[in-house]
């Protein structure tokens, strides 16, 4: 079957008795040779992830930080006491290293890695595997960004010499060795480059979900998961607002085609989600794939969004007057989400505040207008659909429900396979219900 790297979040290891469940998903595969591992989260409701106590630890670096230093050694302590494998990490040279950073000019990035490097370090003793420091093969530059060809060329390099080992997930380093670290949820996107730099067969995503749902668990009352999903559709979810993997985790293993899937650590047995380049041409990698069992993959969107309409007659087919409105949109530093145009009209979606938005009016009242019209609250929605039904006839019916639920459809448009409709802010709760009712 091929190598294949397993990422762990931090629910996943919050705890021994988590990273025994690991453990035993890990040993359950031969071929699970490459393990990269977040920082332990909450093991309750009113528990801390160790990644937050290091940030409240770096905020109090000029006063009494004691408490919380003690805190994040004796919730590693404990893991390593009931894994029996305290004798095998230095704990007091790594907190002393920890402790004499915080006098010195280590940045936040450094403290907040710390939460992987240890938990990796725990990890790594209690399979007798060897560990690998992201600092040492994940690469920034002095600024901050990502090297992604250096990477590349230390992953590969490095992890060719060992059968087996443990990464942690989330940082990296510079050449001179000032640890950088992605944005929160990293640990998969390291996951995703190490199983490209292994060229490995899966890259296996383990959480406390058993796959990608639906829709929103917190709109709609127990979502259906989503069996396969192709790395076009995940990206455009994603876009609108599914929160699912770190958005750069995506393009490592797209880039050489490498399936990702999604699985419940909780749960090893449930089918998970399966992220792959064409999810219904054939078969995955574990059995045959059936049809889609829905009309549509799935669907997401945003509830923060404001319209701005364009009018002027003579205006459609004159060269450059979309380009340049859009222009007046990246001068103010607005995201523009969606662009409609009409006969002599264009329509834009975008997130921004009033200030920059009145900046922009500005500009384009200085180009003559017939009109300029504001839809101050607005929410996007968009559906995916798996391509076995026309998608003139998902188009009715996603319009049929909403008007059903007396939901008025304020911006439409089609690209791909996606279908956006644009409603009232304040009906985008009632309109994703309306449209996954009717679809799914």
């Amino acid at each position: 079957m091929g190598k294949r790297v397993a990422k762990f979040g931090g629910t996943s290891l919050a705890s021994a008795e988590q990273i025994r469940k690991c453990v035993d998903i890990i040993a359950a595969h031969p071929d699970r040779r490459f393990v990269v591992v977040s920082a332990p989260g909450k093991r309750h409701d009113s528990d801390a992830k160790v990644t937050d106590l290091l940030y409240q630890l770096y905020e109090q670096r000029g006063g009494d930080y004691s408490s919380i230093l003690a805190a994040i050694r004796t919730r590693f302590t404990q893991i390593a006491d009931e894994l029996d494998v305290s004798d095998k990490v230095d704990f007091d040279s790594e907190f002393t290293e920890i402790e004499s950073n915080l006098t010195g000019d280590a940045g936040i990035d450094y403290f907040a890695s710390r939460g992987e490097a240890l938990n990796a370090l725990v990890i790594a003793a209690h399979l007798g595997w060897t560990y690998v420091d992201a600092a040492d093969v994940i690469r920034f530059d002095e600024t901050g960004v990502f090297l992604d060809e250096e990477t590349q060329a230390l992953l590969s390099n490095t992890l060719a010499q060992y059968e087996r080992a443990v990464i942690p997930g989330f940082y990296g380093a510079t050449a001179s060795g000032v640890v950088k670290t992605f944005s929160r949820g990293g640990s998969d996107v390291t996951g995703a480059l190490v199983a490209r730099a292994t060229q490995s067969s899966v890259y296996e995503n383990w959480t406390d979900v058993s796959g990608i749902l639906m829709a929103d668990p917190r709109i709609v009352e127990t979502p259906e998961p989503i069996a396969r999903i192709s790395y076009g559709a995940l990206r455009q979810l994603t876009y609108l607002g599914a929160s699912v993997l770190h958005e750069n985790a995506i393009y490592p293993v797209r880039q050489v085609g490498i399936p990702t899937h999604i699985r419940n650590t909780n749960r090893p047995d449930d089918p998970g989600t399966w992220i792959q380049s064409e999810p219904f041409a054939g078969g995955s990698l574990e059995e045959a794939s059936p049809p889609p069992p829905h009309k549509i993959v799935g669907l997401a969107g945003r509830a923060n969004c404001q319209g701005l309409t364009v009018r002027k007659v003579q205006w459609s087919g004159s060269l450059g007057v979309g380009a340049q409105l859009l222009q007046l949109f990246d001068e103010a530093r607005i995201p523009v989400d969606l662009i409609v145009t009409g006969v002599d009209s264009w329509t834009f979606i975008f997130r921004g505040d009033a200030s920059a938005l009145k900046t922009v009016m500005e500009k384009i009242q200085l180009l003559g207008p017939d009109s300029i019209d504001i839809h101050p609250s607005l929410a996007l929605i968009g559906i995916v659909a798996t391509g076995s039904v026309p998608r003139a006839k998902i188009a009715t019916e996603i319009f049929q429900a909403l008007s059903q639920a007396g939901i008025g459809v304020q911006v439409d448009s089609a690209a791909e396979s996606m279908q956006v409709v644009g409603v009232d802010a304040v009906r985008y709760q009632d309109a994703v219900r309306a449209i996954y009712s009717a679809l799914v």
